[in-house]
């Protein structure tokens, strides 16, 4: 069985997430979808809201998919030993993500020989998307209902009392 890891922050999913979740399913038999605890980062929703989120978005989106939804911190490589997975997976942007993404895939095959990451551009209806942005859009009232799963949106705008 292919395993691959897909891990973020996901502060809130996508459709640009749930986009590469599917590309990823074209070549993977299984994904884990890993929500970073986020040590870097102020989350609106903590690592639990993100993980139910995406669990309901994609069921939601494609009941089919095999999608394990875990929390993590730490080296990404021991995560995929743990779950068995042969790739990582990740989604690129824009050229400026190249730079970034590519010290993380070197560092990842040095401390992992074995494991390998994929790369997936998104449709380009969702290849300006972050979550920040989107967020930013919600707070201030802006409809962003294309752009996001409606748990995700529902929610967002519970923490923002809209």
């Amino acid at each position: 069985m292919r395993i691959g890891i897909f891990p973020g922050t996901f502060d809130p999913v996508t459709e640009g997430h749930l986009d590469i979740v599917a590309r990823a399913h074209k070549v993977l038999d299984r994904l884990v979808v890993a929500v970073a605890r986020s040590y870097q980062k102020d989350t609106l929703f903590t690592v639990e809201e993100r993980q139910d989120l995406i669990r309901q978005a994609v069921a939601e989106k494609d009941r089919s998919l095999d999608v394990q939804v875990v929390a993590f911190d730490g080296l990404l490589v021991d995560l995929a030993k743990e779950h068995g997975a042969s790739a990582i997976v990740r989604g690129m942007r824009f050229v400026t993500d190249f730079e970034y993404e590519f010290q993380l895939a070197l560092m990842n095959r040095r401390l992992d020989p074995e494991l390998e990451t994929l790369f997936f551009i998104p449709s380009e209806k969702y290849s300006y998307l972050n979550s920040s942005v989107i967020k930013e859009v919600v707070r201030l009232g802006g409809d962003v209902s294309q752009l996001v799963p409606r748990p995700a949106l529902d929610a967002m705008k519970k923490k923002f009392a809209l």
